[in-house]
């Protein structure tokens, strides 16, 4: 626990904001806000220490959080998921106890709930976005997961840049501006994601349950949770034989 709070990043502009509300009366507004965030983003990272996931930071922002993991790709989903709600559930384990030690139970029950909807909108880097991915996975394959989710994520923050036109509010923009930017950056190393992926079933030794058959040199049809066997040339390769070839350029079957 110790070290989950070592990785704690806040950022700069957070210190501005707690300032600005401390001077204009919305300072309680703002400790609800900042607790709820904090244990929402304790909730993922404790929870994903104890799977023995590796923390690289947990960024309290101005508006929210985000905790980020320095770990494979090849997680199984099961895990994944169980990390992703973990989040939500300790932060309402957290309002259930605080509710009745606060004068206002209405203005932290309208933050923790929009906190909440907000948090599953399908949109990355929010949980909503990581959810829709992983529900993808367990259906397509891993690269179509992720362009649909960033996809989704572009249809997604249309739609609320549509709602919000004409209402000018300088947190929203903020807020939007951060989404934006993400997919943006999400969507332009696409395919450094999806060879990452590939690169660790490469190097590293997964065990999976189910095995799926793939006709050709197809990797885009490689699976999360999956092991592989590629039919191609009349002959059978396991996706360790078939991946070594892709990266030590042993052929040049494809």
């Amino acid at each position: 626990m110790i070290n989950i709070f070592k990785r704690i990043n806040i950022h700069f502009l957070f210190y501005t904001l707690a300032l600005i509300c401390a001077i204009t009366g919305y300072f309680k507004d703002f400790i609800y806000i900042f607790l709820l965030i904090f244990f929402h983003e304790i909730g993922h990272a404790l929870v994903a220490s104890l799977y023995g996931w590796n923390i690289e930071k947990i960024k309290i922002l101005p508006f929210g959080g985000i905790t980020i993991f320095k770990e494979n790709l090849n997680k199984p989903i099961k895990e994944e998921f169980i990390i992703l709600i973990s989040g939500s559930l300790f932060q309402i384990i957290f309002y259930i106890i605080i509710k009745s030690h606060v004068t206002r139970t209405d203005i932290l029950e309208f933050y923790n709930y929009s906190l909440l909807m907000f948090n599953f909108i399908p949109l990355i880097p929010l949980d909503g976005g990581k959810l829709i991915n992983l529900l993808l996975n367990k259906f397509t394959s891993f690269k179509k997961s992720h362009i649909i989710t960033v996809y989704i994520s572009y249809i997604c923050i249309f739609i609320f840049l549509y709602k919000i036109l004409f209402k000018f509010n300088l947190i929203l923009i903020i807020i939007i501006s951060f989404i934006v930017l993400n997919i943006l950056k999400e969507h332009k190393i696409h395919n450094l994601i999806f060879n990452k992926f590939l690169l660790e079933r490469r190097l590293y030794n997964f065990k999976f349950k189910k095995t799926k058959k793939i006709f050709g040199c197809k990797f885009e049809k490689m699976k999360r949770d999956y092991s592989h066997l590629f039919y191609t040339e009349n002959k059978i390769y396991t996706e360790k034989e078939i991946l070594r070839k892709k990266f030590d350029f042993e052929d040049n079957m494809w």
